[in-house]
């Protein structure tokens, strides 16, 4: 039976390595059983870029590298938090770079997968924000300079973020229900996968008198992580811990 799993927002770093090694034991225990595992970003806490190779970089990729060889189609989607991954990286893991948002089939569904802070329109200055940070002469700025400038520069970019947040309504800081709208009549989608709010449900939204679902993928912790399994039977979440 074809299954696909989904997840994001797993936030690996080395301060979190009870969960980087409940994601490498997910990736030898659970995932094989899948055709395709998508996971629609912050798979990092942050990415500074494919030449930093600190611990555990090199054990997470050499697992999602034996997933892919085993069989299991690895898809990675940008994050917020690790943008910067590239083509490297994805050489090295079997992974396959997906542009956010992406329009795919799920049992005769089309299903859009996002990472979800696109559809958080109401927090206006996280979006020029994100504006800022995406543009390409930005990024070669960023690359250019030495790994050490460029963790100090990734540890005080956190550090506002996490006062930002503090100073938000948590309203703000969801998803905009007339973009989520906008989206799903762009791209003719019944379904929406993404992550990056950690509000996980499953929505159902009324459109011109049809149904359509969104379904929000749950952050990762220390000792659990939760995923999405699309069969043909339908959609389902997992605890995995």
């Amino acid at each position: 039976m074809t299954q696909q799993l989904f997840i994001s927002d797993l936030h690996l770093s080395a301060e979190r390595l009870d969960t980087v090694q409940l994601f490498i034991r997910f990736l030898s225990e659970r995932a094989p059983r899948a055709d395709h595992l998508y996971i629609l970003g912050d798979l990092f806490d942050a990415w500074i870029g494919d030449d930093h190779e600190a611990p555990p970089i090199a054990e997470i990729k050499r697992a999602m590298h034996q997933l892919s060889q085993a069989g299991t189609r690895l898809w990675l989607m940008h994050g917020n938090r690790d943008f910067l991954i590239g083509d490297s990286f994805c050489r090295e893991t079997g992974a396959v770079l997906m542009q956010d948002p992406t329009l795919v089939e799920l049992n005769g569904k089309p299903t859009l997968l996002m990472h979800g802070d696109l559809l958080c329109t109401d927090d206006q200055a996280y979006m020029k924000f994100r504006r800022e940070v995406r543009n390409p002469d930005f990024i070669n700025r960023f690359l250019s300079q030495s790994i050490q400038q460029r963790l100090d520069l990734a540890k005080t970019y956190r550090a506002q973020s996490g006062e930002a947040k503090s100073l938000k309504p948590e309203s703000i800081m969801d998803v905009n229900q007339d973009t989520v709208a906008s989206y799903f009549v762009e791209y003719q989608a019944d379904h929406l996968i993404h992550g990056h709010t950690h509000r996980p449900a499953d929505h159902v939204i009324e459109l011109k008198d049809k149904r359509h679902y969104r379904h929000v993928l749950a952050e990762w912790h220390h000792d659990h992580g939760e995923l999405v399994c699309v069969t043909p039977q339908g959609f389902r979440r997992e605890t995995y811990s």
